[in-house]
Formats: C-alpha cells, sequence, structure tokens
C-alpha cells in the first residue's frame, strides 16, 4: 500500500499521479506509451482520361472582295483590264474580250421593258455578269475609256455610253418625258445609273467636267455624254443666229439647267474622226455607184 508523499492520500496500486493533488510519485513507472493507431493512407484517385483530340481539317482562309478597272493602251486601241478577286461586276453584252481564271459569266433573260430600252438607247438588253477570281479584258475600242466613282449618286448616260459597272450599281431606264427630246440626238429613253462603286463610260473623245451652280449649259449636238441626275435636261429649238447648227443641221440644241454636273466630250479623238472621216468617204462612194 502507497501513500502521496505530498498530501498523504492513500494511492491505488500502480499510481504515478496522486488522485487528489496530481503530484508525481517518486518511484513511479509511468505506463508505456499507447501504441499509434495506424491509419492507411487514401487510394490514390486515377487521373483523369487524356482529351480525345479531334483534328479539324484545314480550311482555306476566305479573302475580302477586290476589283480593280484600269485603262491599257495597245496599238492605238484602248481596253479596260478588270482584276477581280472573289467578286463580280456586269458589262454591256459582247464587251467581254478574254478572261483568265477561276470566273462565270452569266446573262440573264432580260424582262419586256429592257427589251424596249434597249431598242432606244443604243444599248443591249443582256448585261452579263462576271464572277470568281482571275482576269478580264473587256472589247478594245478607238474611243475613250473614263472610270468614274460613284457614292450614293445618281447618274443619267447617253446612248451608249454605259460600257461596265461594279454590282454596287443598279442600271436602269431614264424617261425623258419632255416630247420634244424625241427629235433630238438623245430621244425618250436614256441610262441611269445609281448607286455606290465604279463605272466605265464609253464616248468618243476625252470628258471634259462642268459644274453647274444654278446655272444653264445650251450643246449644240449630242456629246453631252452624261450628267447627275440633278440636271434638268430640256430640248430646244436654238434661236436663229444663235447657233450654226453645224453639229445638229436642225437648229436643235440640248439644254442642261440647275446644279449639278455635265460630263461633255466636246471633241472625238484622232482615232476616232479618222474612221468617221474613211466612213464619210465610203458612203459617197457607195452612194455614187448605186446612182
Amino acid at each position: 500500500m502507497a501513500f502521496c508523499g505530498n498530501c498523504g492520500t492513500q494511492l491505488k496500486d500502480g499510481a504515478v499521479f496522486c488522485h487528489e493533488c496530481g503530484a508525481r510519485q517518486a518511484g513511479a513507472v509511468p505506463p508505456p506509451p499507447a501504441a499509434p493507431v495506424y491509419t492507411p493512407p487514401p487510394p490514390p484517385q486515377q487521373a483523369p482520361p487524356p482529351p480525345v483530340y479531334q483534328a479539324t481539317p484545314p480550311q482555306a482562309p476566305v479573302m475580302p472582295g477586290f476589283i480593280k478597272f484600269s485603262v491599257e493602251e495597245k496599238q492605238m486601241l484602248k481596253m479596260v483590264k478588270v482584276e477581280m478577286q472573289n467578286s463580280m461586276f456586269r458589262c454591256e453584252s459582247g464587251a467581254m474580250y478574254y478572261m483568265q481564271g477561276n470566273l462565270q459569266l452569266e446573262s440573264k433573260m432580260p424582262s419586256a421593258g429592257g427589251l424596249l430600252k434597249s431598242m432606244v438607247t443604243k444599248e443591249t438588253a443582256f448585261k452579263p455578269t462576271l464572277s470568281g477570281t482571275g482576269t478580264v479584258f473587256l472589247e478594245p475600242s478607238f474611243g475613250e475609256f473614263t472610270i468614274l466613282e460613284l457614292n450614293n449618286e445618281t447618274w443619267i448616260l447617253d446612248k451608249g455610253a454605259y460600257y461596265a459597272s461594279e454590282m454596287g450599281i443598279e442600271v436602269g431606264l431614264w424617261t425623258n418625258k419632255a416630247i420634244s427630246g424625241f427629235f433630238s440626238g438623245e430621244g425618250f429613253f436614256q441610262t441611269q445609273v445609281s448607286g455606290s462603286g465604279k463605272l466605265i463610260i464609253v464616248s468618243n473623245g476625252p470628258l471634259e467636267e462642268i459644274n453647274l451652280v444654278n446655272d444653264r449649259l445650251v450643246v449644240d449636238g449630242s456629246f453631252a455624254v452624261a450628267r447627275t441626275a440633278g440636271i434638268e435636261f430640256t430640248v430646244n429649238k436654238a434661236s436663229k443666229g444663235l447657233f450654226s447648227s453645224f453639229t445638229s443641221g436642225e437648229g436643235i440644241v440640248n439644254t442642261f439647267t440647275g446644279t449639278g454636273k455635265v460630263l461633255i466630250a466636246p471633241a472625238a479623238n484622232r482615232y476616232i474622226t479618222m474612221t468617221n472621216y474613211l466612213g464619210s468617204i465610203y458612203r459617197r462612194v457607195l452612194a455614187i455607184k448605186n446612182s
């Protein structure tokens, strides 16, 4: 039997500390430490499966549409060159000369109104379109080609002046409501183009631009090639002595009034002049031969 050396309390056999005062007892052997409890490690987590790679077939890059018009001269003839990349344009029927590349030519049947227009404007009712990527050369001519850049504009063109344009330009019919227009070289109907893009005009000579600001332009003859839609066009008899009617021969003049632009070709180039001169000689010889 053992007693606490500090407080004298009777201790239990083998006690290391007094249960009353908590004093450690001399000569007491502490109990062996408890054996560690074995905790098994958590099972290893499985790695996620690798992603399945799906190969995407390569695609050709989509290039933006591009079109460029230029005028080249070969052997005294002028030609319109059109460089295209994923683009489209329209031209006068029969204007296509040759082309190279992945290009498609399409021509749609015109309406009855389009057929009527072609009869009076000297322009064909068929306006073929060319689309794709490549290079196109249009029919050469002794005349002059002028490239206009339209920006949401409307122009009225003389007979036969339209040659080609981008698809952003609509080609239609303009009606001259003045009855006297039928007696001039212009007639009742002309070509109307409107929109934005490049427009190709063909004329007998170099074009000159005349700007009108609440003004009037009087032309003896039909060398006024184009005008903006804001210009009023009338055909009148020239007052006696005003014009010699050297061009028209009938004393008829074309009058342009208002504010806008008028493009005129007052002088044919030397090749057109020579062609007209040789043609007049041929007609005279033919008339003498048939008389």
